[in-house]
């Protein structure tokens, strides 16, 4: 078995490398300023956590087809490029993975949350009980 060099904490810091990274306050002002905000957390961990207000929830293996605009399978929002895309997932670990994945597909403005939604939920923003906009 050959061992990457770094391991995951390496492949992480690629991803992050030259990706601003949003803090919670800044996460919610881009939200409020019209980015998507994509959820990938599972559906236990949004039951256990809540639902982010506008967040439109896509299964993080289906993602980029999802939202690359030239894709078949992209949903409605996916208009562009240039379309700002804020990840979250629990803890800011997989969301990082997911949005370096998006800026290869193009989506150049593609980054996450510091932190995740335990960092969301720490900062005092909202939640909603309010069903979850999910997309298959």
């Amino acid at each position: 078995m050959r061992m990457t060099v770094g391991g995951v904490d390496g492949v992480l810091e690629r991803a992050r490398a030259g990706m601003r990274r949003l803090d919670p306050h800044e996460a919610w002002a881009a939200v409020m300023g019209g980015a998507l905000l994509v959820d990938t957390r599972t559906d236990r961990q949004r039951a256990r956590q809540g639902e982010l207000p506008g967040a439109i929830v896509i299964d993080r293996t289906v993602l980029e087809w999802r939202l690359d605009p030239r894709s078949e399978s992209r949903i409605p929002e996916a208009v562009g490029y240039d379309v700002q895309v804020v990840v979250v997932c629990r803890q800011g670990y997989s969301s990082s993975l997911a949005a370096a994945s998006l800026r290869a597909v193009g989506l150049h403005r593609a980054t996450d949350l510091v932190g995740g939604v335990e960092a969301w939920l720490a900062a005092g923003l909202p939640t909603t009980t309010d069903p979850a906009d999910v997309r298959e």
